[in-house]
């Protein structure tokens, strides 16, 4: 069962008072899934299984009246919602893509647009994405990730430092959410550029600010850990409880080296954007998936389910997002399933392995690595662009491979040069080249980026 956790009154005062009352004045029913995911997780792997497959009917029968996509789809296949009973079910409805996603943005609402929040995805894999979600998707991503936090013996208000690159959130730091970060001790640090001097004043603002707990990229995170030890500069004594990582594939040498400096375990977990919160590690070791909501099947080269132990494709059923649907939604990611039970003793299934996501660093001219995040965002919400790749030869040398709908026009080739010249150095040489098709890896995915340098 869980360990107590040790909280102070400041951190109890935010998870039971305040946090609870931000997420009621945004109409998101946060606590009430948390509570119920707290219990089910710790009901057997049978048990789980069957209230999964109760979700999934009630969800595949909300969807078949309120999204007209899935109205059409079952139409046009003879189906009917009481059709998809069971997990194997699902292999009667074809797979969701993001190129599906953006040709039915309108069909897929199960409601108004408007009334759904819009995201975007970062593009790591060359084609950024645009969808919506509704509040029910959005409370059970958030309590989702406090079953996980919570596992790990921290909590929401306890001291917390994210290394993150979005625009969505950095492009959020007006006032008021600058209070209530400060009111959740969460502190946010931009993720895009690491030169010297961004290293130094982050190392500082960490002795200062004391977290308990560090959220972001691992190969951030890697990074600030080396640029620590380079300077023989102890961390370990900032007390910090775990070091959660996400969004990127965690390397074990990542994993040693973050360990070995911040004197703390590693969580990794498996999520994105797209396709919700997947899996988290626990103490144990297992990378739990939130089974409750969330159906995971891998499959093979010939689009037919594996069985558990093989690898291949994970492809999502997200079951709380019945405003926006995400069915049999193909991530691009490569993993396997476990049939071990964790010793945790959570019935939850366990994602075994995942592979095929990295997010490189780049140089700048000056020498300085640069998050190529930075460098994604700068293309990814032109709607001229469909898809991306960037490649760098050298120092001063970067080619930018680009799939658009026309021609790009001389303004937007300069913004797109200018942009990149701003954060690789002005002396960079950036060739755009336009491409009919961006040939993608053996396993189907896109490269966003790639560098030929050795550093």
């Amino acid at each position: 069962m869980n360990k107590p956790v040790m909280t102070s009154f400041y951190t109890q005062l935010v998870s039971n008072v305040l946090f609870r009352l931000h997420e009621r004045l945004k109409g998101h029913s946060t606590y009430a899934m948390l509570a119920r995911l707290e219990q089910s997780q710790w009901l057997t792997a049978e048990q789980i299984a069957n209230e999964q497959q109760r979700r999934l009917q009630a969800f595949i029968s909300e969807i078949s009246h309120k999204s007209p996509y899935y109205q059409q789809l079952l139409k046009t296949r003879g189906l009917t919602a009481s059709d998809i009973n069971t997990v194997a079910d699902l292999q009667k409805l074809p797979f969701l893509t993001k190129q599906l996603i953006t040709d039915n943005q309108q069909a897929l609402c199960s409601g108004p647009q408007q009334q759904l929040q819009r995201y975007n995805t970062g593009g790591s894999s060359g084609v950024p994405l645009i969808f919506y979600m509704g509040k029910q998707r959005v409370s059970h991503d958030v309590a989702a990730k406090l079953r996980a936090t919570r596992w790990w013996d921290v909590d929401i208000g306890d001291p917390e430092v994210v290394l993150w690159g979005s625009p969505i959130e950095l492009g959020k730091q007006d006032r008021i959410k600058k209070i209530r970060d400060s009111l959740f001790r969460s502190y946010l640090l931009p993720a895009f550029e690491f030169t010297p001097a961004h290293i130094e004043a982050y190392l500082q603002q960490l002795q200062q600010l004391k977290p308990k707990m560090l959220f972001g990229y691992p190969s951030v995170i890697h990074q600030l850990a080396l640029a620590a030890e380079a300077r023989q500069l102890s961390l370990a004594q900032l007390g910090i409880k775990v070091v959660f990582v996400t969004s990127e594939m965690l390397f074990e040498h990542q994993r040693q080296v973050i360990e070995r400096v911040f004197a703390c375990p590693v969580a990794n977990g498996y999520g994105a954007r797209d396709a919700g919160f997947i899996a988290h590690q626990c103490p144990a070791g297992s990378l739990h998936i939130s089974a409750e909501d969330i159906i995971v099947e891998i499959i093979g080269d010939n689009d037919q389910v594996l069985p558990v132990g093989e690898s291949g494709e994970i492809v999502i059923t997200h079951l709380q997002t019945q405003a926006f649907p995400f069915v049999r939604y193909r991530t691009g990611d490569m993993g396997r399933l476990s049939s071990e039970p964790c010793q945790c003793g959570r019935g939850l299934p366990v994602l075994a392995q995942v592979s095929g996501r990295t997010t490189d660093f780049m140089l700048t001219t000056a020498g300085d690595k640069l998050h190529a995040l930075s460098l994604i965002y700068v293309l990814r919400d032109l709607e001229e662009i469909r898809q991306f790749k960037i490649i760098q030869h050298s120092l001063t040398d970067v080619e930018v491979q680009l799939v658009a709908v026309a021609p790009l026009s001389s303004s937007l080739a300069e913004q797109i040069i200018s942009q990149f010249k701003q954060r690789l150095g002005a002396d960079c040489n950036i060739t755009l080249k336009q491409l009919d098709t961006i040939a993608s890896l053996r396993n189907g995915k896109h490269r966003y980026v790639e560098s030929k340098m050795d550093y």
